[in-house]
């Protein structure tokens, strides 16, 4: 990889909501840890779960354009959607409580659970400390069409409303991870000469894998190096869906640049019984991460594609001294709202 292009990032609104690059680290003693399995393999994380608001996590990055356009439409008011347990929604209520909008989070109850924890605690716990208005639906309402109609109801009270569907997974929400993709480029050369052969992200709303496939595009560098292994949608469908997303994403970065349908790379393998419904390779794998190198992953969406990356390991996917790259997305707030899957006799 190589490439320090994609200047015409510079041509959209943007708020300034991470302090600098998140760093790359190996992972050695996991590395160790795996032992003959791992024949050489080099594992690095890039700490997307270390940002300064919020609670850290990869919607970061997509709020700074998603803010950067509503502060230039002059909206007061931030409105999105998500599960009761939404990473962009707990993000998007602390990134509007630094700039002082008011912010409306109508969130679906989409995983069968009803636990106290799961209701309560966890990242809707945060939602509400950052003084966001949550509206709770049942999981087969349609949360976007709801948050359009209190939209409309906003604006007729004189209120100035912008209104983001699920993830932050827009064209623009997706250019985050274009940047990222540039982020990527430039750190790689100090920390894995040769190159990264595979990077690997969950998979839920599609943005992250989108983002950095247009922006590696766009850079004239390789998309298909960018893997995912889906957490919410079937892998036809997540793979569709990420096509047409980076698609749209590209064609705001470059007019000549394209994406094939092969080099989007979407594995179904980690889904388990449905989005958010833990899976013995997620709780594997959270404790192994947790037990070697003092890192915590999510149960929804990093845990299950941390756990992808094991077992593509074990199973010889990669050549000795092969360098891949898995990228935490953060949502370690998630983590308190499954304490009874994680510890079912407490």
């Amino acid at each position: 990889m190589g490439g320090t292009g994609l200047a015409a990032l510079d041509r959209f609104d943007r708020l300034s909501l991470l302090d600098g690059a998140t760093p790359i680290q190996r992972l050695e003693r996991l590395e160790r840890a795996l032992g003959p399995a791992a024949e050489g393999v080099r594992l690095f994380v890039k700490r997307d779960d270390l940002m300064g608001i919020g609670g850290g996590g990869n919607k970061l990055r997509k709020l700074e354009f998603l803010m950067g356009a509503a502060l230039a439409q002059q909206a007061d008011t931030f409105i999105t959607t998500g599960g009761i347990q939404s990473n962009h929604g707990r993000l998007s209520a602390a990134v509007s409580a630094r700039l002082g909008l008011a912010c409306e989070l109508v969130l679906t109850r989409v995983v069968p659970r009803d636990d106290t924890e799961y209701r309560r605690n966890g990242n809707i716990l945060l939602d509400g400390l950052f003084g966001a208005t949550i509206h709770e639906l049942p999981g087969s309402a349609d949360a976007l069409a709801v948050a359009e109609a209190r939209a409309a109801e906003l604006r007729r009270q004189g209120r100035r409303p912008y209104v983001v569907g699920s993830g932050g997974s827009s064209p623009v929400g997706c250019l985050g991870y274009a940047a990222c993709a540039r982020e990527i480029a430039a750190q790689q050369a100090a920390v894995a000469p040769g190159g990264f052969a595979r990077i690997i992200v969950p998979n839920g709303s599609a943005g992250t894998h989108a983002g950095l496939a247009a922006g590696f595009a766009a850079l004239g560098l390789d998309p298909a190096l960018v893997h995912s292994f889906t957490v919410l949608a079937p892998e036809a469908a997540a793979r569709s869906r990420t096509l047409d997303l980076a698609r749209a994403t590209l064609a705001l970065l470059s007019d000549t640049a394209s994406l094939e349908p092969d080099a989007i790379r979407v594995a179904g393998d980690q889904l388990g019984d449905g989005y958010g419904l833990p899976t013995d390779a997620m709780f594997e794998a959270v404790r192994l991460i947790a037990r070697t190198e003092g890192l915590l992953l999510d149960p929804v969406y990093s845990g299950k594609a941390f756990a992808g990356l094991l077992a593509a390991v074990r199973a010889g996917a990669f050549r000795p001294g092969d360098a891949v790259l898995f990228v935490m997305t953060g949502g370690t707030p998630g983590l308190f709202a499954y304490r009874c899957a994680f510890d079912p006799d407490a």
